[in-house]
């Protein structure tokens, strides 16, 4: 049977995405919040272990956390909220439950690159496992409770509305700009290699647009090439089994990241299957009592959110799209072109990007390479371009000097004797030879072939060794032939 085209189905797509929140402590006991020890089973105590008696307390720093991406998410923050009881059984899960919230959500609503959202909520992380140890019949498995605890933000995105994921770029894009957000706010690093932020997708296609397909869910997808792929692999596997005839079990499945495909795991669960409760040893929040959790107070910690500064980057900087995105994205690169650009005038501005972006990374990938020249050094540099004391080329040479070994633009352009020449007098000594031994080129000139004036152009920068001011050159050039 031929297989529909998958233009005439409906892909809907919901993610759940968790981030491990930074804070100095575990979301309930004093432990340690430290994603980078590498010591199994340090950072622990009776309360994040669950042993019997112990008493949970509220960290305030991770409630603060959420309300800041609520407030820019543009959601609604809850008045009331509380924590819930979510029930399961798992090695990971030292008290038989996670301490959750079901009902009562920090926050609701809100949008991130034109998706809606359901809601913004906070909960503890599990354990981390690690099976298959050994070899053969010694195999086993171990648990690390170091992150059992840790502050866990969950965000789920509409799933079924106009303004809901369609494919798997809409999931990446998503995902992507939930991470640069969570970096830019500084509550999370989010940095999926490690585990500190985790996708889950739940996906449903159906011919049908008032319909929903059966849902299934991907789950902890830690790239967001793996976001992507295991989208468009389930995309595709549901409509081979619709086309023939056949139905889509509801149900939790994995990615293998070496067979780049999705595996069965377990039957799909429900809400009720968790059996939620209020915990009982947590108090209720009142989070319109906390003064510093008003929306007011929020908004004045905010730093400029990404899509404000990728929109400043383009309509006032007037950088291309590529290189607004290239800034946007990298929070270190954006501090220091945000402190190149305070310095320079709009056309200075594009200088700078081009230096930066391209000729300043390009040395950055490359051996000997130093760091970053200080910002005010990439000001002077791009002031000397701009009012023609040294060339591009020039200027880049300057640029590779002080990337490499330091030192300040202009003394590097003295020292190296990059600083252009101007002085018609000695040009025109420097072309008058040059001119001479090439009349052919000369007579190519007088019959309108501009590529000739180039030709003596370059013969006086290779003779000059770079010195002199290519437009006095040309000035000259013209003057002498004619």
């Amino acid at each position: 049977m031929p297989i529909m085209p998958e233009s005439e189905y409906i892909t809907t797509i919901g993610l759940e995405i968790h981030a491990e929140l930074k804070t100095l402590t575990k979301m309930f006991c004093r432990c340690k919040n430290d994603p980078d020890e590498k010591r199994p089973n340090v950072n622990v105590c009776p309360i994040c272990m669950g042993h019997p008696g112990t008493l949970p307390y509220i960290n305030k720093e991770a409630v603060k956390h959420v309300l800041k991406v609520g407030v820019a998410l543009g959601a609604t923050l809850a008045d009331f909220s509380e924590f819930d009881r979510k029930n399961y059984f798992y090695p990971d899960i030292p008290k038989g439950y996670q301490i959750s919230q079901y009902k009562f959500p920090l926050v609701s609503g809100g949008s991130l690159n034109g998706v809606d959202l359901t809601r913004v909520h906070l909960e503890e992380d599990t354990a981390k496992s690690s099976h298959d140890v050994g070899k053969g019949d010694e195999q086993y498995s171990l648990v690390d409770f170091n992150r059992a605890g840790l502050p866990l933000l969950e965000l789920v995105t509409g799933h079924g509305t106009d303004r809901s994921i369609h494919n798997a770029k809409e999931a990446g894009d998503f995902a992507r700009e939930l991470q640069l957000l969570f970096r830019t706010l500084g509550v999370a690093d989010a940095n999926m290699e490690k585990g500190e932020m985790r996708v889950e997708a739940n996906i449903s296609v159906s011919k049908d647009k008032n319909k929903f397909g059966t849902k299934v869910e991907v789950k902890n997808l830690n790239s967001f090439r793996s976001v992507e792929r295991a989208i468009d692999y389930e995309v595709k596997r549901h409509i081979e089994l619709l086309e023939k005839g056949e139905t889509v079990k509801q149900e939790t499945r994995g990615w293998d990241e070496n067979k780049q495909t999705t595996f069965s795991q377990r039957a799909k669960e429900d809400s009720h299957d968790y059996r939620y409760f209020p915990d009982p040893d947590l108090p209720k929040m009142k989070l319109s009592e906390v003064s510093e959790f008003s929306i007011d107070a929020l908004k004045k910690e905010l730093p400029e959110l990404p899509w404000e500064k990728r929109k400043r980057y383009l309509e006032v900087y007037k950088l291309s799209e590529q290189h607004a995105e290239f800034f946007v994205s990298d929070l270190k690169l954006s501090e220091y072109f945000g402190t190149i650009a305070k310095e320079l005038s709009p056309e200075e501005i594009l200088l700078a990007s081009n230096y930066v972006s391209v000729d300043l990374m390009g040395l950055s990938e490359k051996e000997g390479f130093k760091g970053f020249p200080p910002a005010d050094q990439i000001v002077v540099l791009v002031r000397m371009i701009k009012v023609g004391e040294i060339s591009s080329r020039g200027a880049k040479d300057i640029l590779a000097i002080m990337a490499t070994k330091g030192g300040e633009a202009r003394a590097i352009a003295e020292s190296e004797g990059l600083f252009q020449k101007s002085d018609e007098g000695a040009i025109e000594a420097l072309l008058k030879p040059i001119i001479e031994a090439n009349p052919t080129v000369v007579a190519d000139y007088k019959s309108g072939k501009e590529s000739a004036l180039m030709f003596f152009v370059g013969q006086g920068m290779k003779a000059s060794k770079g010195s002199a001011n290519p437009e006095v050159l040309k000035k000259v050039t013209i003057r002498l032939i004619s």
